[in-house]
């Protein structure tokens, strides 16, 4: 019997120096990791590229979101396949305090087909909303638009993102 349980402490002994030896180990690289993500090394956002998607009826070629002069730029080209007036045109954040542009995108007369256009969204509270320089932030854009043909009584409305490093 004597050496029955003296087989059995050898067995907890060596279970329990492997359960120290790596509970210890594990502890440590969870601090690491931990340290890592709260000093944003690990911001999955960062790794992420800039884009800009506003449907099929518009193609984003340039964008830019811009805190040192509170500017939203975006250059869209027509793709709705006739020539379109631009009714309005707003932008917002998914944030609690609600983004504000004073300044009017210029969006006077009738778009043609496949024709390339600036919009500037200016005098915006882009600090007030959570836009950092050097942080990436997400822009929300709503056009409303009618056919040249139909008229303003059949306004289409499409909606996109911008999500890019703020400037």
């Amino acid at each position: 019997m004597g050496s029955k349980s003296h087989k059995f402490l050898r067995k907890s002994q060596a279970a329990l120096e492997f359960l120290t030896t790596y509970g210890w180990a594990f502890l440590v690289i969870l601090i690491m990791i931990g340290t890592l993500a709260y000093f944003g090394v690990l911001k999955p956002s960062r790794l992420l590229p800039d884009r800009c998607s506003i449907g099929p009826e518009f193609e984003c070629l340039d964008f830019q979101l811009s805190q040192t002069d509170d500017t939203i730029k975006i250059k869209l080209k027509n793709n709705v396949g006739e020539p379109i007036n631009i009714d309005s045109m707003a932008v917002s954040t998914e944030s609690a305090t609600a983004l504000f542009c004073s300044g009017s995108p210029g969006i006077s007369g009738t778009w043609p087909v496949g024709n390339i256009r600036d919009f500037i969204f200016s005098s915006c509270n882009s600090d007030e909303v959570g836009l950092v320089i050097g942080e990436k932030g997400k822009v929300l854009i709503t056009v409303n638009y009618y056919s040249v043909r139909s008229g303003p009584e059949y306004t289409r409305q499409v909606g996109g993102e911008i999500f890019s490093t703020v400037v």
